[in-house]
């Protein structure tokens, strides 16, 4: 990937369909979310997206969320969209999902897919694979991902996904706390986490956790910037410049409307290009790759 060709790096791409049709998330599920956010969207293939992205001069990270057990879904592969970035590497950064649940086979699962397939990180969804950060559960994954210097993103404050459905389809939102990471934070010192979206509502507990521990991020998706609290953009502006991330959460908002939207934020000149590009770079270790 040649990084300096980029102008920026999309660190929250969802993968929703496989080349099969199969789709990630149960039907009424992404019916609750589209009306959610008031908007209907299509979900590109993963070649898509690197098409997509490409154009833009953008970098995706790109992943599905494996919910097997708390949704009883079949999840997408994580050998298919690691294939099919590899196809697309110049634009396209694989990470894997792997439900906690999974255990230490589900580990072992994830070491292969970083060492034989390319993987450069693992993403978690706690309030839909049903689990706390803390609770140990994801230990073993995580594990694997400190040993083998890849990052961890978690999804935090509320979700989309499920409003408006009995009970919210089940969903339990507290289990999305950001200050729930701080223990994760703790007892893996060497693994970069990072915290997606403005964490409403607990938008302060995540600049705590992220102004505390020094490997801890936030990837700004999920919101176009225009909403984002006064509090997350000052302290993008000071104190986190260096840790804070662009994210879209495509394709439920476009990286073209993320950038317009943000480009009207009251964001120092100096900490544009960190936010854009560099601080992933640094979060995703690609500055030793140079233009390989």
């Amino acid at each position: 990937m040649d990084i300096a060709a980029l102008d920026a790096i999309d660190v929250h791409v969802h993968v929703e369909i496989d080349s099969h049709g199969h789709v990630s998330l149960p039907d009424r599920f992404i019916e609750a979310s589209s009306q959610y956010f008031g908007a209907d969207y299509e979900s590109p293939t993963l070649a898509e997206i690197a098409g997509y992205y490409r154009e833009r001069r953008t970098a995706a990270v790109v992943f599905t969320v494996d919910v097997e057990s708390g949704l009883g879904h079949t999840a997408l592969s994580n050998e298919e969209i690691a294939d099919v970035a590899a196809e697309h590497a110049d634009i396209l950064i694989p990470f894997a999902s792997i439900d906690p649940a999974k255990g230490r086979a589900g580990a072992r699962t994830f070491r292969k897919l970083i060492e034989d397939r390319g993987i450069r990180g693992i993403k978690f969804h706690p309030s839909l694979q049903g689990f706390a950060p803390n609770d140990h559960s994801a230990y073993p994954l995580l594990e694997v991902a400190q040993e083998l210097g890849v990052p961890a993103l978690f999804h935090t404050g509320q979700t989309g996904i499920g409003a408006g459905l009995p009970g919210g389809g089940g969903i339990r939102l507290s289990l999305s706390n950001p200050m729930l990471l701080d223990d994760v934070a703790v007892d893996f010192p060497d693994l970069t986490i990072i915290m997606a979206h403005p964490s409403f509502p607990w938008q302060d507990e995540a600049l705590s956790v992220a102004t505390h521990k020094p490997k801890v991020y936030i990837d700004l998706s999920g919101w176009s910037p225009k909403y984002f609290p006064p509090q997350l953009v000052r302290y993008a502006n000071t104190l986190l410049q260096d840790k804070v991330l662009f994210g879209s959460d495509y394709p439920i908002i476009t990286p073209d409307r993320w950038l317009a939207d943000f480009a009207k934020l009251d964001i120092k000149d100096h900490v544009r290009p960190k936010i854009l590009k560099d601080n992933a770079v640094k979060a995703l270790g690609l500055a030793e790759e140079g233009t390989k």
